[in-house]
């Protein structure tokens, strides 16, 4: 009796903890999730996961209504078929809609990339022939890119592991000028950096350690100016692991439209077995305080999703 008391409890246990961890909104194993939402629809474009040192040679879109359900919507952009510069290491992309083009920033083979199209799930085309930052270049690993495009139209552009390079886009979205760069490293900042706009306030937030260490995490700083500095906050890291849940962070963030809701996406270590090669990207509620402060991230959070 002993013994199947034990086994139910055993049962028991699972059971909560099933309940407990939230499944990945995307199946199999993606990391680095970009979301954006355009025209009602939530898009997530993400790193392709699974490959021994992040091999990935391939970019995929997937598209929601609600959150909760996501499409594949395909590859949509083939390092090896559309670029003539970079053929492996497809990680980390991000974009960017002004006057009706989408921008999607990339990383390939260490270098930044950028190419277009009409419509948000591609194919998107590489206009330059050649990276829009070259490996490198700057003393930070040319990975990681995010665009900011602001109320009044500017668009900035982010990168780089080790540091944090900002610079304005010039109006084609494809160009700058490398005498404008800034370098910027926050308190801990390894990589991932992801800009947005709040009440007026601008806010980089990024993630520490190593993608491969169960303590990497998220963490951010404010500013009143997309080009920083930007001050840390006191409450810090805002979205990091706990129990079976490790290496939550390389996030995003999407503010449902019309409201001040928002959401944060991040890959976590994927359960069970994952390491940061196995990766599974997953989705929570994120919110502030009266102050503007960003609260700690429930990574046991279920989200219902939006209609």
């Amino acid at each position: 009796m002993k013994s199947i008391l034990s086994i139910c409890a055993g049962l028991v246990s699972l059971a909560t903890f099933a309940q407990q961890v939230p499944k990945p909104i995307l199946p199999d194993v993606y990391a680095d999730p970009h979301i954006a939402v355009f025209n009602k629809t939530y898009y997530i474009y993400p790193t392709t996961d699974g490959f021994e040192g992040w091999g990935s040679d391939k970019f995929t879109c997937w598209s929601s209504k609600d959150l909760v359900t996501w499409k594949n919507e395909g590859v949509i952009l083939d390092l090896k078929k559309d670029l003539t510069w970079a053929k492996e290491r497809a990680w980390a992309p991000a974009i960017a809609e002004k006057n009706g083009k989408y921008y999607y920033y990339y990383s390939a083979d260490t270098n930044i990339g950028v190419a277009v199209c009409d419509k948000p799930t591609g194919p998107f085309k590489d206009p330059l022939g050649k990276p829009l930052i070259a490996k490198g270049q700057y003393q930070a690993q040319s990975i990681d890119p995010m665009v900011l495009v602001d109320d009044d139209g500017q668009a900035y552009l982010y990168f780089g592991q080790g540091r944090c390079y900002i610079v304005k886009l010039n109006a084609d979205m494809i160009s700058f000028d490398p005498n404008n760069v800034i370098s910027y490293k926050p308190e801990g900042y390894n990589e991932g950096s992801f800009a947005f706009k709040r009440k007026g306030k601008y806010y980089l937030m990024w993630s520490e350690y190593d993608t491969r260490d169960p303590r990497y995490s998220v963490a951010y700083g404010v500013s009143d100016s997309p080009m920083g500095p930007f001050v840390k906050g006191d409450k810090n890291p805002v979205l990091k692991g706990s129990g079976e849940v490790k290496g939550a962070g390389h996030h995003s963030v999407v503010k449902v439209p019309n409201k001040d809701e928002w959401y944060i996406v991040y890959h976590r270590f994927k359960i069970p077995d994952g390491n940061g090669y196995n990766r599974e990207t997953c989705i929570s509620s994120m919110y502030f305080d009266k102050d503007g402060n960003i609260l700690p991230v429930d990574v046991f959070e279920v989200v219902k999703g939006r209609k």
